[in-house]
């Protein structure tokens, strides 16, 4: 036995159970593909050595896999203290990296996650990153997402040193197709879908598989010419149809898509996959290092096979763990639903995790950027709530924005013999930030919530200005007049009555768009009704400011406000 190829495949067990719970034959494959290409030449031995090691690993105990996970390099490293991310074959100035989205949706907190540590391992060692748009779905892609993708990341500050699109990349593709059929590694196949899914599950070749490569090539390029209408043909690898990886089972590599591109217009019906694709654009476009998520680690070894059917040079392919947030669902496919419903009111709902919902939401760029890069290049799977994205965004805010009054669901107070006072109010706890003034005479807004807590006699202080003494409770208050600069147990927040001092102000506040269930949660937008001092009315749209006692808020429209945290 090859101790080599057992260390690797036993070390991938063990990390894929100790990320998993339990190791899956088909993930450990594609891992040890991916580090042992040459391992392919022996498919059913490494295929038996994977099962019998899978098996067990399965058996120890967690903390005998974490001990014996010390003893492996896994290539995974996080930060280290001087914040630089590190990989294999990484050399100062030689680092390529790309950013590579479809544009089928705008860009949401993972896409942000991909692109910074893409752009950050580039920066680290001097190298470049690309934006490469993976547009090769007629379907479902349109210039309307390109230019959300390219206006969002600005925002973001992800800066790209090329734009490029796959789309653009055609001929090659179709250079390189017709390589692997000529070489009898690929063939073209009319089986209907639920044969090749049939023959897929089953292990078992169609009747197209082994057609001459004369034949195969002459009716591939009668698709390109547009000779067959779509579903009718399509081009399939010849892979390992004995593989656990099924992704490695004569996969699709090409197929007939007729839509116009918003790019390419009708130039084009044959459309590559995803698959093919991104395996021969990273290569020609010079990728030293592909990163991108898990969820791609089982079409690692397809990447790389085929590559070495066409022995192009292989980028290395890092899979770092998904970005899952608690209480949302970042997938276009559940995203998408939403909004044709009219559930949510665009891709910029405060509720959601798009890029241009966070901006809606008050999120400042670098409280993102700071987020998404402190899971680093980490392959653990979590699933973090909002919480470290919200505080990290208020220690950004707090020194900034200014400070205005603002009361949740008022109730009425009336001060008797209440002498009439300006208050002085800073704008912020920083001095030098100026201060306004807010006239007072006797009748305020105060919060509900704290309304329903007095009782009569109670003393209670309106904050910044003097104490009075409840009188009577009920829908309304009223209260008389003790004086300035006297303690009281109780200090509330108000806003003058007085309809030339007041605004009403509506504040959504945004609670987790999902159930415990994955389902969309009906009560996922709380609507506070309040009132707000009159300054508030001179806010630009866009602004964030601190309602005192209550939290930061962005002005959303003119007496609309959205609750940043």
């Amino acid at each position: 036995m090859d101790s080599k190829l057992l260390e690797v495949v036993r070390k991938h067990a063990v990390k894929n159970a100790l990320d998993h719970g339990k190791a899956t034959i088909g993930s450990v494959a594609g891992r040890v593909i991916a580090e042992m290409p040459s391992a392919k030449s022996d498919m059913p031995g490494v295929m038996t050595l994977i099962n019998e090691q899978v098996a067990k690993v399965n058996s120890l105990s967690r903390e005998a896999l974490e001990n014996e996970a010390k003893g492996y390099d896994y290539y995974e490293k996080k930060e280290e203290k001087s914040g630089k991310l590190e990989l294999p074959h990484c050399h100062g100035g030689k680092v390529v990296t790309r950013f590579a989205p479809e544009p089928s949706g705008h860009p949401h907190i993972g896409h942000a996650k991909a692109a910074w540590l893409s752009r950050k391992l580039a920066d680290d060692w001097q190298g470049s990153m690309f934006l490469r748009f993976d547009d090769t779905n007629p379907e479902k892609e349109s210039q309307e997402y390109v230019d959300a993708l390219q206006k969002d990341l600005a925002w973001l500050g992800v800066k790209a040193d090329k734009i490029q699109y796959a789309s653009d990349y055609l001929p090659q593709l179709y250079e390189y197709a017709e390589k692997l059929v000529s070489a009898g590694d690929a063939y073209t196949c009319s089986c209907t879908k639920e044969q090749i899914a049939l023959g897929r599950e089953k292990k078992q070749a169609c009747s197209h598989r082994e057609a001459p490569p004369e034949e195969n090539l002459s009716a591939f390029r009668k698709m390109v010419a547009g000779g067959f209408k779509a579903g009718e043909i399509i081009l399939r690898l010849k892979g390992d149809l004995a593989s656990n990886n099924t992704v490695m089972r004569d996969p699709t590599i090409f197929r007939i898509i007729t839509a116009p591109h918003y790019r390419q217009g009708e130039k084009y019906k044959v459309w590559p996959n995803y698959d093919f694709e991104v395996a021969i654009t990273d290569c020609l476009t010079g990728v030293t290092h592909a990163l991108r998520s898990k969820e791609y680690e089982l079409r690692d070894e397809l990447y790389a096979f085929i590559l070495d059917k066409l022995s192009l040079r292989k980028p290395f392919v890092y899979d770092f763990s998904r970005l899952n947030i608690k209480g949302t669902l970042l997938s276009k496919r559940f995203l998408r639903p939403l909004i044709d419903a009219r559930k949510v009111s665009g891709w910029d709902d405060p509720r959601l995790p798009t890029l241009a919902g966070l901006q809606r939401r008050g999120m400042q760029p670098e409280a993102i950027k700071s987020f998404v890069l402190s899971f680093g290049l980490s392959k653990v799977e979590s699933q973090p709530g909002w919480t470290a994205l919200v505080t990290e965004n208020r220690k950004l805010l707090d020194p900034l924005a200014e400070r205005r009054f603002f009361v949740p669901d008022p109730v009425e107070l009336t001060v008797e013999d209440a002498p009439e006072k300006t208050a002085e109010l800073k704008n912020h706890p920083t001095a030098e930030r100026g201060s306004r003034e807010l006239l007072a005479r006797k009748k305020f807004f105060i919060p509900k919530g704290d309304a329903e807590k007095l009782a009569v006699q109670d003393l209670l202080r309106l904050k910044d200005l003097y104490t009075v003494r409840v009188m009577s409770v009920g829908k309304k208050v009223s209260a008389a007049f003790v004086g300035e600069g006297i303690a009281a147990p109780r200090t509330v927040q108000w806003v003058p009555a007085d309809p030339h001092s007041f605004s009403k102000a509506t504040v959504v506040r945004p609670l987790d768009l999902v159930d415990e269930k994955g389902e969309f949660n009906d009560d996922s937008l709380e609507i506070i009704e309040g009132a707000c001092e009159k300054s508030c009315d001179s806010l630009a749209g866009g602004s964030i400011v601190q309602f005192e006692r209550f939290g930061f808020v962005r002005k959303d429209s003119e007496h609309d406000y959205v609750f940043v945290g």
